[in-house]
């Protein structure tokens, strides 16, 4: 399997807009691998984009993605969809206001999302709806799991209530990777899907110390509902037997750069954290 990170950052990019800290002034003056776009991920075998940022249209456009026939979402929260409006863009034939047909993308949509989807919304209603009509994506729902091609897609809900996020585990020809980018916490380490990837791709947790603001999370802070420590990751990591630990989704406010995230990598090259534009092949 070819992966690529499209965006390796978190709900804000970095640099953040109009932010003067220390990381975002060093992203505006270097660039790549320094500069973060929100989260998105690409597999190649299958021309598989993985959630839709903002930032998604440039995304593709920087890696010279020539082709996406399929599009899958982690969860619904806006740094993973807001983006959406780019099967539009690459599938609109202006002259008739529909899709050229050979652009239309397949949406494998989780049968949990099956009614949620439809609260991304425009002044005009649902999204869904207006992309569905003008044949800009056709939507193959699934329970579970799904073969795509050569690939089998397992999808595991955690449900938070309000809404459900997925880790997505991807299998070929022996290989597996665990995708789980974000709000993953319980994470499902009871389904032997997920034991003994070759590849975990996961949010790194919480960093208690060196935030922005000198902020310290209290204990009872919402954001420990759904993420983990960085410390409790690295466990995780061990007891799932990760033979390879890709770390993604790395928010601004933790207050890291390229170089501090570097020096946090192991020497093996076991544990690494993603930055845009990153190729790994398994």
């Amino acid at each position: 399997m070819k992966w690529t990170i499209l965006g390796s950052g978190g709900c804000s990019p970095i640099p953040k807009p109009l932010c003067q800290c220390r990381i975002c002034q060093e992203a505006r003056q270097k660039g790549l691998p320094y500069s973060r776009a929100g989260p998105s991920a690409f597999l190649h075998d299958l021309n598989l984009l993985i959630d839709t940022p903002a930032e998604i249209a440039g995304l593709l456009n920087r890696e010279d993605i020539r082709r996406v026939d399929s599009l899958i979402f982690s969860h619904l929260d806006p740094d993973h969809v807001e983006g959406f409006r780019v099967v539009e863009q690459i599938a609109l034939d202006f002259r008739s206001w529909k899709a050229y047909p050979e652009k239309q993308i397949r949406l494998l949509l989780q049968e949990e999302l099956a009614e949620r989807i439809a609260s991304i919304q425009s002044q005009y209603g649902p999204v869904i709806d207006f992309y569905r009509e003008s044949g800009f994506v056709y939507i193959e729902i699934f329970k579970g799991e799904i073969q795509v091609e050569d690939v089998h897609i397992t999808a595991i809900p955690i449900d938070g209530g309000s809404q459900i996020s997925f880790v997505h585990v991807f299998e070929q020809n022996g290989q597996r990777v665990v995708y789980a980018p974000c709000d993953i916490k319980p994470f499902p380490e009871h389904r032997i899907e997920v034991q003994k990837p070759d590849l975990l791709i996961i949010q790194p947790g919480i960093f208690e110390t060196g935030l922005k603001h000198d902020f310290e999370y209290p204990p009872d802070h919402i954001s420990r509902t759904t993420l983990y420590t960085f410390e409790d990751t690295l466990q995780l990591a061990e007891r799932l037997g990760a033979r390879q630990v890709l770390f993604v989704h790395l928010e601004e406010y933790w207050n890291r750069s390229y170089d501090d995230y570097s020096a946090l990598e192991s020497a093996d090259g076991r544990i690494s954290f993603a930055y845009d534009g990153m190729e790994i092949n398994i």
